[in-house]
């Protein structure tokens, strides 16, 4: 379902969000103008969004993260949570990540999952654009097989935190990330306790 979706339409966007990244960083690249950006970037073209408005943004730094962050696709799904998926990098695609995490909370999101490798500043980038809570995926890398991503995510400073799960740990994120919503959905509550009596009779 993510492969397909994300093709032609995210070309598409990845244009958009030049465009709105000009704009916004002629304006001074001040909150405002990335709420701006955001209201002129059209996200459900490069995103899977289940039914329903989504409660769950989630961002990755490239297509080739789609692979692993899947797992947190499927596991939502699973859950009926809600998501929208968005490719935007913290490096190539600054004010895009600024306009959509800027716009998280307008658009309903209660929690965000941001995956990304190597030099992997995504999750931290996000959280200091929104209040909402971040859960960082630390991408497998081939030269140092995802230590330097989660190094990046974990070691962040004081003020701007991100949970973290483990290396590649997609469906870990997607779970927590249900979590939290549960604190104010007895629904979603009831489903995590239901998963966790699953596992116990596993």
């Amino acid at each position: 379902m993510v492969e397909k979706t994300l093709g032609s339409s995210a070309d598409e966007s990845s244009a958009a969000g030049g465009s709105a990244a000009d704009e916004s960083s002629a304006a001074g690249g001040s909150s405002a103008a990335a709420e701006s950006a955001a209201a002129e970037l059209s996200f459900t073209q490069a995103s899977v969004t289940a039914e329903g408005t989504p409660l769950v943004g989630i961002i990755i730094g490239s297509k080739s993260d789609l692979e692993v962050i899947q797992g947190a696709c499927e596991q939502l799904a699973d859950f009926k949570v809600p998501y929208e998926l968005v490719v935007a990098s913290a490096h190539r695609n600054p004010e895009k990540v600024h306009a959509w995490s800027a716009s998280a909370v307008q658009r309903g999101f209660k929690v965000i999952i941001a995956a990304a490798g190597k030099a992997a500043h995504l999750a931290g980038v996000v959280a200091a654009f929104t209040p909402l809570p971040v859960i960082a995926v630390p991408i497998k890398t081939s030269d140092l097989g995802g230590l330097d991503s989660l190094l990046s995510m974990v070691q962040m400073p004081t003020g701007v935190p991100v949970a973290c799960v483990a290396i590649n740990g997609a469906r870990n994120a997607a779970i927590l990330a249900t979590q939290i919503i549960g604190t104010g959905d007895l629904n979603y509550q009831k489903t995590i306790s239901d998963y966790k009596h699953q596992l116990a009779n596993q």
